[in-house]
C-alpha cells in the first residue's frame, strides 16, 4: 500500500471518480466503533485458560495489554497503507455495494497472486482462531453443565482421551448453524453484527461484576490482584458501562433501522430470540435445583476447582 498513491489508481482507471468531502456524523463513528468490538474477540474467553496460565493475575492482564498494543499497531499501520493507496471515497463507495476484503481493493494494484497470497494468510489466520474459541466456548458449556443450568450429560468426559467431547460437538454445531444462517441470508455482516452485540453485552456485564463483586462475593474481591483500589474498579466499571450501554444502544438503533427484506436479517431479533431460549433454559433449570435442595447462590459462588 505505501508503494503506491492515489494518483496510481486514477491512472489504471480513467475517469475514476471518489467522492473527497463528507461531514462528520457521531452516529457514523459510533456505530464503527461498536463494530470494533469484534477485534477484541478472545480478550474474554482468555480467562478460561486461567488455570493453566502460570501466575495468571500478573501474565493474563500482560498478555492482553501486549495484543492490544502490537495488534493495534498493526492494525494502525495496515489502514494506513490501505489508504495511501486508495481515497477513502473509493473504499466508502465499494463498501455501500459489496463485502469487501483489502485484497479485493487493491486487486488494480497488485498481482493476483498476491492477492492469493494475502488472503491465504488470512485463512490461516482464522483457522488459528477455531481451537482457542472451541476451548473457551466448550468450557463454558461444560461448566454449565457441572452446575447444572445445562443438561448433565452434555458434562461427560471421553473414557478414553478424557476431553468434553459432548460440549465440544455441541458448541462446533452451534457456531456451524451461526455460519450456515448468515450464508443463507446472503450476508456475511448478520454473523458480525449478532457476534459484535453479544460481545458487548459480555463486556457490559463484567463492568456490572466488576461494580458489584465486593458486594456480591466479599471472598472472591479480596483475590483481585490487578486493580485492588475498589475506588479504581468502581472508575473503570462505571467509564465501562457508560460507553458500552452507548455504544450497544447507536449499534442497535443502526440494525434496526437498516433497510432489509424481512426481520429475521436484522440481527437484533435473531440475538434476542437466542438469548431468550437460553434464559428459559437457565431459569428452568435454577428452579430444579431449587426444588432440588441445592443453595443456588453459593453453588454459583465458588469457581471451578480448574
Amino acid at each position: 500500500g505505501f508503494s503506491y498513491d492515489h494518483s496510481t489508481m486514477s491512472a489504471l482507471q480513467p475517469g475514476f471518480h471518489y467522492a473527497t468531502e463528507a461531514a462528520f456524523d457521531w452516529r457514523i463513528f459510533l456505530s464503527a466503533s461498536a463494530v470494533l468490538f469484534s477485534s477484541f474477540i478472545g480478550f474474554d474467553a482468555i480467562a478460561q485458560a486461567g488455570g493453566e496460565a502460570k501466575r495468571p493475575g500478573r501474565n493474563l492482564p500482560l498478555a492482553i495489554v501486549l495484543a492490544i498494543v502490537l495488534v493495534g499497531s498493526f492494525y494502525f499501520l495496515f489502514t494506513r497503507a490501505v489508504y495511501h493507496a486508495l481515497p477513502w471515497g473509493y473504499v466508502a463507495e465499494q463498501a455501500m455495494a459489496r463485502d469487501i476484503s483489502a485484497p479485493g481493493l487493491l486487486a488494480p494494484l497488485i498481482s493476483s497472486g498476491l492477492s492469493v497470497l494475502i488472503l491465504a494468510g488470512a485463512a490461516i489466520a482464522l483457522l488459528n482462531d477455531l481451537p482457542a474459541m472451541l476451548l473457551s466456548v466448550s468450557r463454558l458449556v461444560f461448566a454449565w453443565a457441572e452446575d447444572g443450568i445445562f443438561p448433565k450429560g452434555i458434562a461427560a468426559t471421553h473414557p478414553q482421551r478424557h476431553t468434553p467431547h459432548r460440549a465440544l460437538l455441541l458448541s462446533g454445531a452451534m457456531a456451524s448453524l451461526g455460519v450456515l444462517g448468515s450464508h443463507f441470508a446472503g450476508d456475511f455482516f448478520l454473523g458480525i453484527d449478532i457476534m459484535v452485540t453479544s460481545m458487548m453485552v459480555n463486556f457490559l456485564l463484567m463492568c456490572l461484576t466488576l461494580l458489584t463483586i465486593h458486594r456480591v462475593n466479599p471472598a472472591l474481591a479480596k483475590n483481585v490482584g490487578l486493580i485492588k483500589s475498589a475506588g479504581g474498579r468502581r472508575l473503570i466499571g462505571g467509564l465501562g458501562v457508560g460507553l458500552l450501554l452507548l455504544f450497544l444502544a447507536v449499534h442497535t438503533w443502526k440494525d434496526l433501522t437498516a433497510e432489509a427484506e424481512a426481520w429475521y436479517f436484522h440481527s437484533t431479533p435473531v440475538w434476542l430470540i437466542v438469548m431468550g431460549l437460553g434464559s428459559a433454559i437457565y431459569f428452568v433449570k435454577v428452579r430444579q435445583m431449587k426444588r432440588a435442595g441445592v443453595d443456588v447462590r453459593e453453588q454459583f459462588n465458588q469457581l471451578p476447582p480448574s
